[in-house]
């Protein structure tokens, strides 16, 4: 599977991985996964800024799709086979921006600015 096509089915995979979200037949340990990558691939502010030379879009590049295969590792397969199709038009506009999941990036950058000024002042 070349690059272009892991792009493609991730595009369908992270849709797919917020609908089993719902279901009850997903483990709570997979929900909880789901939701960070969800959480993550619809925040509009990654972990590591893309300005940043390399390591801006290595999480774009390593950090979604590791999480994503983790997260669908987790999942039932007859789960998500069930959501892949309903899944194919879900965000055919685009992503959703939803900004209140920024707020966990956010909160990380804070505390890791806090810990930086600790660190030199205190």
């Amino acid at each position: 599977m070349d690059l272009k096509e892991r792009a493609k089915k991730l595009k369908t995979d992270i849709p797919a991985i917020f609908l089993a979200l719902k279901e009850k037949d997903t483990p709570i340990i997979a929900k909880i996964f789901a939701g960070c990558t969800v959480a993550y691939a619809l925040s509009p502010i990654d972990l590591i800024p893309d300005f940043i030379p390399v390591l801006g879009y290595l999480d774009d590049i390593i950090l979604l799709p590791a999480l994503a295969a983790l997260t669908i590792k987790l999942i039932p397969e007859d789960v998500m086979e069930r959501n892949r199709k309903p899944a194919e038009g879900l965000w055919k506009d685009g992503k959703p921006k939803k900004w209140y999941y920024a707020v966990p990036i956010v909160i990380i950058w804070l505390l890791v600015i806090w810990l930086i000024i600790k660190a030199v002042w205190f």
